[in-house]
């Protein structure tokens, strides 16, 4: 089942080095039976004007998320997208994305939720490739409908609920985003993807660590010794909880600490400060004051 592993130096050092791959690894494969690649971006209209040859596109909000509940989809649903992409059980699965992989991690993250036996992430994302000049289409594949077998989304252990944040506090809590959301300095939302937030700050509790301190700014994956610095004050043996905004660039912090690191048991809030920041009754923590009228 699967595809060979790329060898590349960087993903040895790596506790999964089987969950990346690079952008000449995958150029030479493209086409290889067993193979597909995902585009998954923040801006879903990226992959019109061009996205790797054989690309399928799935938009992390059109059609991971269940249409009603706040919620993904369930397992009939995620068969359903799988088959009509092409994808196969056993097939394995490359995505990418813009952003240094926000949404492709966030994407790659669901896709684990499900159990799909091989999903990787393409070192640099859509950034890496345009970057090298490689290949590029704009024609949609139509590749013939799969009978992908419905499989049970298993939340634990890779899912946390604020429930949990509120009753019972794990022991690492890393806010992803950047030190002036976790100060609680108000964002301005007029041209931005954020959303409106009725409070500004972070969870208590919460340290900061940024999702972009883990890659280099070519959105390429830096050694891990380097990342080791970034995380050494945390314990890999401990539940770790990650949130940002959204879930995005959370679910690369995710990614790094789960794959690269060996983390043992880290979870992704979802629900982010998308949900915290507007709900009732809840405790804020911020550092930054309210300049006075």
């Amino acid at each position: 089942m699967g595809i060979e592993h790329d060898p590349h130096p960087l993903f040895q050092e790596f506790a999964h080095p089987e969950k990346f791959v690079s952008a000449a690894w995958l150029s030479a494969r493209l086409g290889v039976d067993g193979l597909r690649v995902v585009e998954s971006d923040e801006d879903a209209f990226l992959y019109d004007i061009g996205h790797i040859p054989g690309a399928v596109r799935i938009d992390w909000l059109r059609d991971l998320n269940d249409p009603v509940c706040r919620d993904f989809i369930d397992g009939q649903a995620f068969a359903e997208l799988m088959s009509s992409r092409g994808i196969s059980r056993d097939d394995t699965v490359v995505i990418y994305g813009d952003r240094s992989n926000w949404w492709a991690a966030y994407t790659a993250w669901v896709f684990e939720l499900f159990g799909h036996p091989d999903v990787r992430l393409l070192d640099g994302g859509r950034d890496a490739w345009m970057g090298e000049e490689r290949d590029t289409s704009y024609a949609v594949p139509d590749y013939p409908r799969t009978n992908y077998p419905v499989v049970d989304r298993q939340d634990t252990p890779f899912r946390c609920f604020a429930t949990e944040l509120i009753n019972e506090r794990p022991e690492q809590l890393i806010d992803a985003r950047s030190e002036d959301s976790y100060a609680g300095v108000p964002l301005h939302t007029g041209a931005g993807k954020a959303p409106g937030f009725l409070r500004h700050g972070h969870i208590p509790g919460a340290i900061n660590i940024p999702w972009g301190n883990a890659v280099h700014p070519n959105a390429r994956f830096k050694t891990r010794p380097e990342i080791e610095a970034v995380y050494a004050d945390l314990d890999p043996a401990q539940r770790t909880v990650t949130y940002c905004e959204l879930g995005e660039s959370s679910a690369h912090s995710w990614y790094v600490l789960k794959h690269v690191l060996g983390f043992k048991e880290v979870a992704l809030y979802d629900g982010s400060w998308a949900e915290w920041g507007n709900m009732v009754r809840v405790p804020v923590e911020k550092s930054h004051t309210e300049p006075t009228q």
